[in-house]
Order: C-alpha cells, then sequence, then structure tokens
C-alpha cells in the first residue's frame, strides 16, 4: 500500500483512508494511490462500495504541487508541469466504478474540495469546511472542478460557489448541495460506512454498471479539462494580483485587486 494511506474492509465495504495528517494535503503519489486503492477495491466483486475518509484535522487542505514524482519543487508555478499533472492523476478517480461514500470530517480547501467532488454521496459534520477560494487568491480553479462542481450543484450554484470564494460550514454545504448529511463531528465515519453498506446490500455487477451510466464520460471530461485549468492557473499566477490574494489569505484579510 501506498505511504499516506490505509484501507480497511468492512463486511461488504472497502475504505480507503488519508494518512497525511494533520491536513492531508494531496500530492502526486497520494492521487495516484488513491486511484490504486479504489481500482484494487473495485476489481474485487465481494466489495459492493467504498467509503473515502482521511485521519487528521482536514480531511484534504489543498495540493501539495511540490509533491513527489513530478518534478515539482519550491519554485513550482500553480498551473505547472506538477500541477497538471497532479490534476490529469485526478481523472483515474472519475473512472472508478465502484460506488464511493465520502466521510468529510474536517476542511475540504482547494484542491482538497476537487477531491470531495469524487465520493457520489458525501457524509460531513459542523467541524468540516468546504472552500473553493481560487477567486480570493486571485487565480483559476483546478481539479476538474469546472465541469464536476456543475454537474453537483447546476451552473448558477456553482458559479456562486466559485465567485464568492466563501467557506461554507457543514450543514451550509448540505443546504446548498455540496455534501448530503451532516451528523455530528464524531459520527462522520460511522454514519458513511452505515450509508456504504446499506449500498453495498446490492447486487455488485448492477451498482458499477449503475455508477458507469451516471458518470459517462466524466473522466474524459475531466482530463479534457485539467488542461485549460491548468494553463490559466499558470498565466494568472504570474499576476499582481495572485501575488496580493496569497498575501491577504495568509493574512486573513481582504485583498486589494488591480486587473493586473
Amino acid at each position: 500500500m501506498h505511504e499516506g494511506l490505509k484501507v480497511e474492509i468492512h463486511g461488504n465495504v472497502g475504505m480507503v483512508i488519508m494518512d497525511r495528517p494533520p491536513h492531508n494535503f494531496l500530492n502526486f503519489r497520494q492521487i495516484h494511490g488513491i486511484a490504486d486503492a479504489l481500482d484494487e477495491l473495485q476489481s474485487n466483486m465481494s466489495i459492493g462500495c467504498a467509503v473515502l475518509a482521511a485521519d487528521g484535522k482536514s480531511f484534504c487542505a489543498g495540493a501539495d504541487f511540490a509533491g513527489d514524482g513530478v518534478g515539482g519543487g519550491d519554485d513550482e508555478v500553480v498551473g505547472g508541469d506538477a500541477t497538471l499533472a497532479l490534476y490529469q492523476g485526478s481523472a483515474r478517480l472519475f473512472d472508478v466504478t465502484l460506488p464511493i461514500v465520502g466521510a468529510i470530517q474536517g476542511p475540504a480547501v482547494g484542491g482538497g474540495l476537487g477531491l470531495a467532488m469524487v465520493p457520489d454521496i458525501r457524509i460531513t459534520c459542523p467541524n468540516a469546511r468546504f472552500s473553493a477560494y481560487f477567486a480570493a487568491l486571485g487565480i483559476h480553479q483546478g481539479f476538474g472542478m469546472s465541469v464536476t462542481m456543475p454537474a453537483l450543484l447546476g451552473p448558477s450554484r456553482a458559479a456562486q460557489v466559485l465567485y464568492s470564494a466563501k467557506r461554507y460550514k457543514g450543514e451550509e454545504a448540505v443546504a446548498i448541495g455540496l455534501a448530503d448529511e451532516c451528523v455530528a463531528n464524531d459520527l462522520v465515519r460511522e454514519r458513511a460506512l452505515e450509508v456504504a453498506t446499506d449500498i453495498a446490500k446490492n447486487a455488485p455487477l448492477a451498482l458499477r454498471a449503475i455508477k458507469s451510466t451516471l458518470r459517462l464520460g466524466l473522466g474524459d471530461k475531466v482530463r479534457t479539462i485539467t488542461q485549460r485549468e491548468a494553463e490559466i492557473q499558470a498565466r494568472l499566477s504570474h499576476t499582481d494580483d495572485a501575488k496580493e490574494g496569497i498575501a491577504s489569505v495568509g493574512e486573513r484579510r481582504q485583498g486589494v485587486f488591480h486587473g493586473r
């Protein structure tokens, strides 16, 4: 098993747990490790559903573009080669036909929110925060959210989430459709396992076929859109607005932007 990941089997449910606490920043190896684990579970017909969960304070607090294996480094520009490799790797997750329930126990921010789009059903809690804060940083969304978020929320609500760069608490996320159920902080994984177990009682071939139809072509759409996302991210990363956005977010203040 890949470093930073654990897999547990609970009856007919496989649980993939990100284990890079406290914030589970996502890098190239991690994304492919998750995909490998889900592929292995998918090939096992005794498994009817998977749970994607995380140990630590955050579900996933964003992408680590300097992560292993793709030539990233401290000077990696968002939207550069390492970014594109990570985003393209994420498309594998949208090819998975095994139903997935997400246990979102903490912040899902930036690329972490993109990862939270992978499950079919999301269980969350009051401690969680869902945030696509790209506009506040002066850059463009990535991780295929240009297609996955409108597919989940509809175009208008997706635009609201992306334009506002707002952080949504667990209850708010359920209200707008970013999550499906909000439970007590210490019950997220337990409830996700209950939902997954209920799904896994059904015929495994039928479950995989239903999901493959519901998400037909989504992986290919993510591969296509991430090319554009990364190109625009790279361009915007060099602007004064991006420098101000990164500084203002770090200093917890409103950015002052000038369109240059």
